[in-house]
C-alpha cells in the first residue's frame, strides 16, 4: 500500500494519519510500541523528503497479515531527488538535523538505494509475538531464542549505518 506525498510540510500529518489507519487495519493497535515507533519513523522520513528534496514522494508500508506472530513491518519513502541522505551531527541548540539518527536508533534495519532518477529510503521494524503466546512450547528452543532476541533479551550487535559516526540524540 502506498500514499503519494506532495512537497508540502502539511503532508507529514496526513502521512501519519494514513499510516495509523493502515496499522489499525492490519491488527496492530495504537497501544503497541511498534505502532508508536512506526509513526515516528513515518514522520521523520516523510519530513526529510518534504523538507530536504522539495520533490513529490511516495510512502509505502508493508504490513503483516494481521497475525500476532513475529513479523517485519517495512516502511519506504521514495522521491525523485538524486541527493543522497546525509546524516548530520546536530548541535545542542539545533531544532533539526537528528532525523536519520532517530531512524538509526529506532529501526531494526534501515538503508537507502538509488531508484530511477531518485532514491528510496527504507527501514524495518520487527514485531514480536504477543506475550504468553510465544512462551508456549510450540516449537522448541530455537523459537524461544528468536522471541527472546526480538524482546531484547539477547543483544544483537548493531551494524554501523553510517560508517561508524556517532550521534547523540538530545
Amino acid at each position: 500500500m502506498q500514499l503519494e506525498i506532495r512537497p508540502d510540510p502539511a503532508e507529514v500529518g496526513r502521512a501519519r494519519r494514513w499510516a495509523r489507519s493502515r496499522l489499525a487495519g492490519s491488527g496492530i493497535g495504537d497501544e503497541e510500541p511498534l505502532a508508536e515507533t512506526l509513526i515516528l519513523l513515518v514522520s521523520e522520513l516523510v519530513t526529510n523528503a518534504v523538507v530536504h528534496t522539495g520533490c513529490p514522494a511516495v510512502l509505502r508500508l508493508s504490513l503483516p497479515g494481521g497475525t500476532a506472530e513475529p513479523s517485519t513491518v517495512r516502511l519506504e519513502v521514495a522521491d525523485t531527488s538524486g541527493r543522497a541522505p546525509v546524516p548530520r551531527c546536530a548541535g545542542d541548540e539545533a531544532t533539526g538535523g537528528r532525523g536519520l539518527a532517530l531512524v538509526d536508533g529506532l529501526a531494526d534495519r534501515w538503508g537507502w538505494s538509488v531508484e530511477g532518477a531518485g532514491k528510496r529510503i527504507w527501514c524495518e521494524l520487527d514485531r514480536c509475538a504477543e506475550p504468553g503466546e510465544a512462551e508456549a512450547d510450540h516449537g522448541g528452543a530455537e523459537e524461544r531464542r528468536n522471541v527472546e532476541e526480538c524482546r531484547g533479551a539477547v543483544p544483537a550487535e548493531p551494524e554501523p549505518a553510517y560508517g561508524g559516526l556517532a550521534y547523540e540524540v538530545v
